[in-house]
């Protein structure tokens, strides 16, 4: 039986080749701007459902309607052409972390933390990445409304067989991602994402309240998007089935909905704060 010890020096070789480009420097600048960018996203996201909570209804409460504000500004579409590049090499910067955690999949005592890992570090990549696609197309002129497409694919969805089960399985999943984000939140588990040896003593202890307050935010509001997508499933109806802006209108529109809004919007500010600290003082690797 022929070794396959070449075959994994050739791979380990390539895999090392892939690491030197996704660690050079230039891509390392360009995905600390993609930080700065999915940072003021944040800031704008904020604003936006700040001026729902005051009853000012202007662009969507979130990535989408972050982005349309942008491109209708003072030079939007260049602005929007940076977001883009630079909120893709955040992402392609993100899942090379994958480059170097790979070869635990190979020592069975490792593969299950391993896998976890990597698939952490290409969620994270992918969500990047496909933020930086939408603000490229947003810049070609190419703009939606996230809110009306997601309940259109929720209602195309439920007409075919099955369609509650899938719409069901993604509500479930998205519960899922807002309960690990209120987790980091309230672990500090996020901490992991800066440098902390690079970072001022004195700030420390107000990126970990940022980044606290900011998780849990998102963690609220991604939770209520799938419990909005479940009741779609379950009821067939697809009016609240609208994404995070959907789940922004259902907080403003229970008792005190306005302050609990205001605080949700600071939330989300806060982890644009965090979020540029971190573009200060990044560290991609999620187990460091």
């Amino acid at each position: 039986m022929p070794s396959t010890r070449p075959v994994l020096d050739r791979l380990h070789t390539a895999v090392d080749r892939a690491r030197e480009v996704t660690d050079h420097r230039v891509l390392h600048h360009l995905a600390r701007a993609g930080l700065v960018a999915y940072g003021a996203m944040h800031l704008l996201i904020a604003f936006l459902a700040t001026r729902m909570a005051l009853g000012l209804r202007g662009a969507d409460a979130d990535q989408t309607g972050a982005l349309l504000t942008v491109g209708q500004g003072p030079g939007g579409r260049v602005l929007l052409c940076a977001i883009g590049l630079g909120l893709l090499s955040l992402g392609i910067w993100q899942v090379g972390e994958i480059l170097l955690w790979w070869h635990g999949l190979l020592d069975p005592d490792h593969r299950r933390r391993t896998a976890l890992v990597c698939a952490r570090c290409l969620a994270k990549g992918g969500v990047y990445g496909l933020l930086g696609v939408t603000a490229l197309l947003f810049a070609l002129g190419l703009e939606y409304e996230a809110d009306e497409r997601m309940q259109e694919l929720t209602q195309e969805t439920l007409l075919i067989p099955g369609g509650a089960a899938m719409v069901g399985t993604v509500a479930a999943g998205v519960i899922a991602v807002g309960l690990y984000t209120l987790g980091r939140g309230f672990t500090g588990g996020f901490m992991k994402d800066v440098d902390l040896p690079a970072a001022p003593d004195r700030w420390e202890p107000v990126i970990e309240v940022l980044g606290r307050v900011g998780y849990v935010a998102k963690g609220i509001a991604f939770g209520l998007v799938g419990v909005l997508l479940w009741r779609a499933a379950t009821s067939a109806d697809v009016t609240g089935a609208t994404g995070l802006d959907g789940a922004m209108t259902a907080i403003a529109g229970v008792d005190s909905g306005p302050w609990l809004l205001a605080g949700v919007a600071a939330g989300f500010a806060a982890f644009g704060v965090y979020a540029l600290a971190r573009a200060r003082y990044p560290d991609r690797d999620p187990s460091s």
